[in-house]
């Protein structure tokens, strides 16, 4: 299974009517990185009951990230027959006849009147249960195409950011290897600091003991002896390859692998006898770093 990035985009649209009135959807779908899967909705009013079956929807496909998914709706209505309000009118016609029995009044146009606030309406027809439930599900067979764009794009980008990561291991893996081949790390010249390091420890205390020369000797070949941390930069390596070419997701335990490798390089560094391996520990440092910021993105 490649790896899968936490970022994408992905869009879908769709529209159902017809003359009398269209109505037409837009999905987009935003991912970056985050440690669970956190999914944010933002629907018009009417759609908030979706809500439940869009999680369900989205889980089927993504393991981890932060998505944002907003809906638009957009209605497109023909134009909508006029209706007198009766109720309005009535009102109007008794107030001017009741102001005709005090003033003399000119008898009013019927323009006039209609032209006035209130009394003509447009007559909006209502959408049925029916219509609005097929409406969503429609708008729910969008979505679910979003998702599989969605979950697409995090693929590709995924295989590009393998490549990325399988450069840095392989970096790693130089680092590791030139820093093994180093002069400092061979049993001799191991041997020869040790040497200097006990006569000077001798010079300073002369009235040391055996057994306290023999502990002293034995800590002093521990903290110069970078082999092991060597071996296990050389195993995490080989561990991230099984990831890269694992059948699961690999986010999570990838990270881990990185504070492991870290943590080597870290004793490396301190370890180092001489300049030139303090020198591959810091370019070890700064690959694992970048490795690090890479796999943050990786699901």
């Amino acid at each position: 299974m490649p790896l899968t990035s936490m970022t994408g985009f992905a869009r879908a649209d769709g529209e159902s009517g017809n003359e009398a009135g269209l109505t037409r959807w837009h999905w987009e779908l935003r991912s970056v990185n985050g440690k669970g899967l956190d999914v944010r909705f933002r629907l018009p009013s009417g759609f908030e009951g979706l809500e439940p079956r869009l999680r369900e929807e989205m889980a089927k496909h993504l393991k981890r990230g932060n998505v944002q998914a907003t809906l638009t709706i957009d209605r497109v209505r023909a134009a909508a027959p006029l209706r007198v309000n009766e109720e309005a009118m009535d009102a109007v016609l008794a107030a001017l006849a009741a102001l005709q029995q005090r003033i003399e009044l000119m008898p009013p146009r019927p323009e006039g009147i209609l032209a006035l606030k209130g009394i003509l309406e447009i007559s909006e027809g209502e959408e049925s249960e029916e219509e609005h439930a097929e409406l969503e599900k429609l708008v729910l067979v969008s979505f679910g195409e979003a998702v599989v764009s969605l979950a697409r794009a995090r693929t590709v980008e995924g295989a590009r950011l393998e490549t990325v990561l399988r450069e840095q291991v392989g970096e790693i893996e130089r680092l590791t290897q030139q820093a093994a081949a180093s002069p400092s790390v061979g049993i001799e010249a191991m041997r020869a600091r040790l040497r200097a390091q006990v006569a000077e420890l001798l010079g300073a205390s002369p009235s040391l003991s055996e057994e306290r020369l023999a502990q002293e000797a034995a800590l002093l070949a521990t903290k110069a002896d970078v082999r092991e941390e060597i071996d296990r930069l050389i195993a995490h390596v080989a561990q991230a390859r099984e990831l890269f070419a694992g059948l699961e997701p690999a986010g999570r335990r990838l990270d881990f692998l990185t504070q492991e490798f870290n943590r080597e390089a870290n004793t490396l560094c301190s370890k180092a006898a001489d300049v030139s391996l303090t020198r591959i520990g810091l370019e070890l440092k700064a690959v694992i770093d970048q490795l690090r910021e890479q796999i943050q993105n990786v699901e």
